[in-house]
């Protein structure tokens, strides 16, 4: 290949890459990932990662969300390929429900009703309710459902709904997880607290009212819009499932 040559193909790979780059920020700013929050509210070390102010609102620099993004995927990508577990929490009822939905397709486990205090921190006992939740399942699966009197397979079915409220998306992990990925920081600043007395690597949205340096790999970006939450939870999927 010729000097010529060699110049024009470093070209077209740059071209590339960076139309690459404006079709990703563009899609970013469709669903509206730049958006923070009032400027009175945003947190100092947040300043790193804001673009400016618009009408008093904090403006989120999406070319670091990109940087940010792409880093979290890496090392999420790679935590999937170890055969290691991410635990995925999200609390707020107007995105819990995405979050759900990607950690199943992922096939890892969720927090997305409350977060009891102690998941983490005193696993242990936690166990202890999950075993007792899945007891009730079996004995409802069981031969000898029909034993019980209406009341009490009333009773039994109305705390197997309570316990799932807490424990069902985890019922099925045995050990701590190796990753938390945290949606909202300031709603579950518990599971981020948690996480990190235990030396669990946190992966988390931060939002510009939110420190960043909570979380061992931020994203900068909006973590109220459920369009946002849903772009970077489909690119979190995208990644775990190639």
């Amino acid at each position: 290949m010729s000097n010529s040559d060699a110049s024009d193909a470093i070209k077209i790979k740059e071209e590339s890459q960076k139309q690459e780059t404006d079709s990703e920020i563009k899609e970013m700013v469709r669903n509206a990932v730049h958006f923070g929050h009032k400027k009175t509210r945003q947190h100092p070390k947040m300043s790193a990662y804001i673009f400016g102010v618009r009408n008093t609102v904090s403006i989120i620099d999406l070319e670091k969300t990109q940087e940010k993004l792409r880093v979290a995927l890496e090392f999420l990508k790679k935590t999937k390929d170890d055969g290691k577990v991410i635990l995925f929490v999200d609390t707020v009822p107007s995105t819990a429900g995405e979050t759900r939905k990607i950690a199943e397709e992922i096939g890892m486990p969720y927090v997305a009703e409350r977060w009891s205090g102690g998941t983490i921190t005193n696993w242990k006992t936690i166990t202890t309710r999950i075993e007792h939740l899945k007891d009730l399942e079996m004995s409802r699966s069981s031969e000898d459902w029909e034993k019980y009197t209406k009341k009490e397979r009333k009773n039994i079915g109305d705390e197997i709904i309570k316990l799932n409220k807490s424990w069902g998306g985890i019922k099925n992990m045995n050990n701590l997880p190796d990753v938390v990925f945290v949606v909202n920081m300031k709603e579950d600043e518990l599971a981020v607290k948690e996480a990190r007395m235990r030396n669990i690597k946190v992966v988390a949205i931060a939002d510009t009212n939110v420190d960043p340096e909570l979380a061992d790999y931020p994203i900068p970006a909006n973590d109220d819009a459920l369009s946002s939450v849903k772009y970077i939870l489909n690119r979190v999927k995208e990644a775990l499932l190639k």
